[in-house]
């Protein structure tokens, strides 16, 4: 039997949005690690006031890429300059195409002399191995696959924690008997832990200081050990699956746009390439946002708050479309600070007598892979909103979201509509439901003040 590609998939569907919003498959998964270890509140807690253990081993791709044209072949599609790109850096590595709309994006790690790590959600190393199977770039890739993808056992190649808080600086002393590692953001070390050697990247992820941590797999239980015990006396949480999933709200990353792969003659070859039953396949879109254009759905790396790491010092894909709009870009990133009664309201109409609005999980909302709400100002349409959660730390329901430039002032108020149209999709995540007006206000991102002040001039810091 022939292999089925995502082109082959959607000849057989009315439209990529449709397919997208009656997949079957809900919000993005975190396995393996447990939902909560104490309880969310406390865990998202203890990322502002003490510090906190991430196990990320399990939730992301990784794409191993070595060989004489690795840095070309990252050079040619991602935006960013690998002009001053050098061993133990790391960067984010956004990908585009043609139009210059975000395929994905992900952590790139320079681990050797021609050899790199890629890390994320797989649409960005599924447009990596893509152009490296068929555009004649002398490279090897070696995929090691996210554990909600993987057959066997949750076996990986590497194990990835972080160590991340005010206290942060005080685990990594104790753990490894000697001065934190003073390296700059986004560069890296190698400490050893529990007799172990490790990997460190300067990091920060919740708004706080702190070092990612990585090493050969048979070793992560024991580093994992080491690191609880260190962090005892200075009041560290490993973080669960549930509290985890809200990280992205605080320091201002939206982990989730649609990969602007579905429509186009420029991306139909890989549309051939990609299987129908990958992530491109079977993703799931939610929200209240409705056009019968994919495309629509698409972002670029302006929408997304890349702006800052977009250089023109060399060829890309989508070079030139981004040209056109660098000088003034139509949209930006905010945070979307949730009004508390109309949360209240919807939360409380699942006790009516009446249909309810959409059920608001806590800590994370998100029902589908890919959540795009629609922002209104007086009535019209002026963004959308693509993440949602509650933070204990504001004590507010968040939302990251992407608004026309003339709307996203700090404290300006405008309304996310909650909820799908027609009573809700076919979606397994989905009730019956009546959507709802939510009013929000515009709010500075990241919304960690640790994360606008401190953090390194960069996507997350600079104003555009």
């Amino acid at each position: 039997m022939s292999r089925r590609s995502l082109e082959d998939l959607l000849q057989t569907v009315a439209s990529p949005v449709k397919m997208l919003r009656n997949s079957q498959i809900g919000p993005y998964a975190f396995p393996v690690v447990p939902p909560e270890f104490t309880n969310w509140r406390d865990e998202q807690r203890a990322w502002q006031e003490t510090a906190v253990l991430f196990d990320q081993s399990h939730h992301m791709t990784d794409m191993y890429i070595e060989g004489p044209d690795a840095l070309k072949l990252l050079s040619d599609l991602g935006v960013n300059t690998v002009r001053n790109f050098a061993v133990d850096k790391a960067k984010q590595f956004v990908a585009c195409n043609h139009d210059g709309h975000v395929i994905g994006d992900a952590i790139l790690f320079f681990l050797a002399e021609n050899t790199f790590n890629l890390v994320g959600r797989p649409s960005a190393h599924n447009w990596v191995q893509y152009h490296s199977e068929t555009q004649g770039y002398d490279v090897s890739i070696e995929r090691d696959e996210r554990s909600a993808a993987r057959s066997g056992p949750p076996l990986r190649k590497a194990y990835r924690y972080q160590i991340q808080g005010p206290r942060a600086q005080d685990v990594m002393r104790k753990l490894t008997g000697a001065p934190a590692p003073d390296i700059g953001f986004f560069n890296m070390d190698a400490v050893r832990i529990a007799g172990r050697p490790v990997r460190a990247l300067r990091h920060g992820m919740v708004g706080q200081p702190g070092w990612e941590l990585f090493g050969p797999w048979e070793d992560g239980e024991a580093v994992r050990a080491a690191i609880c015990e260190a962090g005892r006396e200075f009041g560290i949480r490993q973080v669960g699956a549930k509290a985890y999933s809200t990280s992205a709200l605080e320091s201002g990353w939206i982990p989730s746009p649609v990969p602007a792969i579905y429509s186009g003659d420029a991306t139909k070859a890989y549309r051939r390439w990609l299987p129908a039953n990958g992530y491109e396949g079977t993703a799931s879109l939610g929200g209240s946002f409705e056009s019968d254009d994919i495309a629509d759905y698409y972002l670029t790396p302006y929408d997304l708050g890349y702006g800052p790491m977009v250089s023109f010092d060399h060829e890309f894909i989508g070079r030139q479309s981004l040209e056109e709009i660098a000088a003034d870009p139509p949209r930006r990133k905010v945070s979307l600070a949730w009004n508390a009664e109309d949360v209240t309201r919807v939360v409380g109409s699942l006790f009516g007598a009446s249909e309810g609005s959409k059920f608001i999980d806590l800590p994370l909302a998100n029902y589908a892979t890919l959540p795009y709400d629609k922002v209104l100002c007086d009535g019209a349409t002026v963004g959308l909103s693509t993440y949602t959660g509650y933070t204990c730390n504001g004590r507010t329901m968040l939302s990251l979201g992407i608004v026309d430039t003339r709307y996203s002032a700090p404290g300006t108020e405008v309304t996310v509509v909650w909820g799908e149209a027609n009573g809700g999709s076919s979606k397994p995540t989905v009730e019956r439901h009546a959507q709802a007006e939510i009013r929000a206000i515009v709010s500075p991102v990241p919304y960690s003040r640790v994360a606008r002040e401190e953090y390194a001039e960069g996507w997350r810091t600079r104003r555009h």
